[in-house]
């Protein structure tokens, strides 16, 4: 019989220390989501299945945890990524003409962890802009993620840069069903040039010697200019390699530190994707610290489809890759029923101190805070003293 306290695999408290570290992170990332007026909502975390998987996918469809509503009777399911609600947020409840920027920082929960070490409830920290159709807005998503990760201690970072329309441009003149379309973005991911031999073997021999090359076309700058040469010559595909080579420009005149690169088979992530995306990676982690792209059609299963882009990242990766910030200073306060000690405690407490009284037959105990000063009697009065 298993213990009462032991929780599911992938699934973690998260002790005193390690919460404070993440709590911190989290707030700094929405203070500088809101610098760039990005306002901030809270979807529910679980809501119908047929609004929280609306145009996302097999993928996500599989890491969702389903249940019955015992009120209803329908179907439910726990959000494995809050993209799809937030675009729901922007047709139906906001419904404006104009841009929107949202933000929003919640638990998503997954069916299967992304790793062998990966938790299955990652906090996912995300911003996404609606109503504008131009690379000024990939753009502005692309600075945002780059400021929240420089803001959070992460530095020398890569951002990896590809586009969805390349495939769908090599796919245009053959008819593909959409699991086909969805394994074959898999294979493309993984590198896997027997599965995506297999896929396409009924394919027309430019579209499988195309889709070959895909997964050869990662690197410097030059990946867009073999591209262009050796890829069919579609109009999306072009339109795709034209934005990625003024993305990369341009993101290299406002960020020079960051280093840019392509990955044009890289294709992994939710089926969303209709344009450029993007992916940043830090020395010490192989995986992506942040995913984002343009979704123009995410809220077309709400009634409205317009211009998407945005990105997320899980804040307790995050926390994993940033040390911890030093622990505030604290005041040590004697405990006692006194309203000249109460008062003192609270007149610190209001400006802003933390105040950590000490209850009788604790001492000596450790505490999670930096206590520098004390609260001692003067007196007649409570006056803080270094320690």
């Amino acid at each position: 019989m298993l213990s009462a306290w032991l929780l599911p695999e992938h699934i973690a408290d998260v002790l005193p220390a390690q919460a404070r570290h993440i709590e911190e992170l989290r707030r700094g990332l929405l203070d500088v989501a809101r610098g760039y007026g990005f306002e901030l909502v809270m979807p529910p975390l679980l809501e119908h299945l047929e609004s929280l998987l609306s145009g996302t996918g097999r993928e996500l469809d599989l890491k969702t945890f389903k249940l019955v509503d015992q009120l209803s009777g329908r179907t439910l399911g726990v959000r494995a990524d809050t993209t799809s609600q937030v675009a729901r947020i922007d047709a139906h409840l906001l419904n404006r003409d104009g841009l929107t920027r949202l933000c929003y920082c919640g638990p998503v929960l997954h069916t299967r962890p992304a790793g062998l070490h990966a938790t299955r409830e990652p906090l996912q920290f995300g911003a996404e802009t609606y109503g504008h159709a131009g690379l000024e807005a990939d753009l502005e998503i692309q600075d945002l993620a780059l400021d929240c990760l420089r803001s959070a201690g992460i530095d020398r970072v890569t951002l990896d840069l590809g586009d969805s329309r390349i495939l769908r441009g090599l796919l245009a003149s053959v008819p593909v069903d959409p699991a086909r379309v969805a394994a074959l973005m898999s294979a493309l991911a993984a590198k896997d040039a027997s599965s995506v031999a297999e896929l396409a073997e009924r394919f027309p021999q430019p579209i499988r010697r195309g889709l070959a090359m895909l997964m050869r076309l990662y690197g410097g700058v030059e990946v867009l200019d073999v591209a262009r040469r050796e890829l069919p010559g579609h109009a999306l595909v072009q339109a795709a390699l034209d934005d990625l080579a003024s993305l990369a420009s341009r993101v290299q005149q406002a960020h020079p530190e960051v280093r840019v690169g392509f990955d044009l088979a890289d294709l992994g992530g939710y089926g969303y994707y209709t344009g450029a995306r993007f992916a940043i990676y830090c020395e010490g982690s192989s995986d992506a610290l942040a995913r984002g792209g343009r979704y123009d059609e995410v809220g077309a299963a709400f009634g409205r489809n317009r211009p998407a882009v945005g990105f997320s990242l899980d804040v307790k990766e995050l926390a994993a890759l940033v040390p911890p910030r030093r622990l505030a200073a604290a005041i040590r306060a004697p405990w006692g029923e006194s309203e000249a000690l109460r008062s003192a405690v609270r007149r610190l407490r209001e400006q802003g101190e933390t105040v950590v009284c000490i209850l009788p037959g604790h001492e000596h105990e450790g505490q999670e805070f930096d206590c520098d000063r004390e609260l001692v009697a003067a007196g007649d009065q409570w006056v803080v003293r270094a320690l």
